[in-house]
């Protein structure tokens, strides 16, 4: 059952058309006892509306990541969309939230994070203010997004992997650190035919940890490429060409997969959808809230929702 709570609403000032106002609304959803907080920005009601769907990690509504991620790219890429008369809805991820910790002792699967996506959609369908619903999957959430879409009208894949979570952990692995890529190779082996690594290698604890096991498990039993079959809605796949994280052959790949799509390339843009010129600006833009959004993925995105 969906359970919403309105805390306040309270207005801003922003420009749409030379002038208006950005009303934002701080709400609550409710996916049985987890506890998504998220906010509401748009100008008028019947426009489009954009759900973020989050990436991997304790990602915040903003795009942040305690202790050390602070881009702030979801607030940025809200504020320039909202400029477009386009609503935007993001929440703090399930794992972002402190006080769904005791909840989260009992362990996370992909399904969940695609359940809550789902509560924010049939919340936004019941009210009607909205003339359609986008889904923006990110990352590992452009997966999530796929698997939540059976109410929406239009999807759109940000830096999306092509291939199950085992196969672009073995092939990050072979290419950051190539001496570990047979163990971790063993160890998904074992995950998938026992449902658990019982010896994890010290140099994969971070990815192989006896908590992270059962997420892993569940998210690797989902191929993308597959998975983005099963959509008849428009599609928009984009992929920055300075992605470190996930390379923009990935969009290729998912471009294969269905011919109802539209594939862009953004140049410059790295995974935290900023514009960079060199491995510094890359690596830093994840550290620094007001480093510049990439202005091309607004363009491009405003297009495609207002087809």
């Amino acid at each position: 059952m969906i359970r919403v709570i309105t805390y306040f609403l309270f207005l801003v000032f922003g420009v749409v058309s030379l002038t208006a106002q950005i009303k934002s609304e701080e709400l609550v959803l409710f996916n049985n006892k987890i506890e998504l907080p998220g906010r509401l920005s748009y100008v008028e009601e019947q426009t489009p509306l954009l759900i973020w769907v989050h990436g991997s990690g304790n990602v915040d509504r903003n795009g942040n990541q305690q202790p050390v991620i602070k881009a702030n790219y979801i607030k940025q890429f809200r504020d320039s969309i909202n400029k477009n008369n386009i609503a935007f809805y993001s929440y703090d991820k399930r794992t972002a939230n402190k006080k769904n910790k005791a909840s989260l002792l009992k362990g996370v699967f992909l399904k969940d994070y695609v359940t809550d996506v789902q509560i924010a959609i049939n919340h936004f369908k019941k009210e009607g203010r909205f003339s359609k619903i986008v889904l923006v999957g990110h990352s590992q959430g452009s997966l999530v997004a796929m698997l939540s879409s059976e109410n929406i009208d239009k999807y759109i894949s940000l830096a999306g992997p092509s291939k199950s979570a085992d196969q672009v952990i073995i092939d990050q692995i072979k290419e950051s650190a190539p001496f570990l890529d047979s163990i971790t190779k063993a160890h998904f082996k074992e995950l998938k035919e026992t449902g658990n690594v019982e010896k994890v290698n010290p140099m994969l604890q971070s990815v192989f940890a006896k908590q992270n096991q059962a997420f892993l498990s569940s998210w690797m039993q989902y191929n993308p490429s597959e998975e983005i079959k099963k959509l008849s809605m428009p599609i928009l796949l984009i992929n920055g060409t300075e992605d470190l994280q996930v390379k923009p052959q990935e969009a290729s790949n998912l471009l294969l997969s269905n011919k109802n799509t539209q594939l862009v390339f953004i140049k410059g843009m790295n995974h935290v959808l900023k514009e960079v010129k060199s491995m510094t600006e890359n690596q830093s833009s994840y550290l620094k809230p007001d480093y510049p959004l990439s202005t091309k993925l607004v363009q491009v995105i405003v297009e495609f929702v207002k087809k």
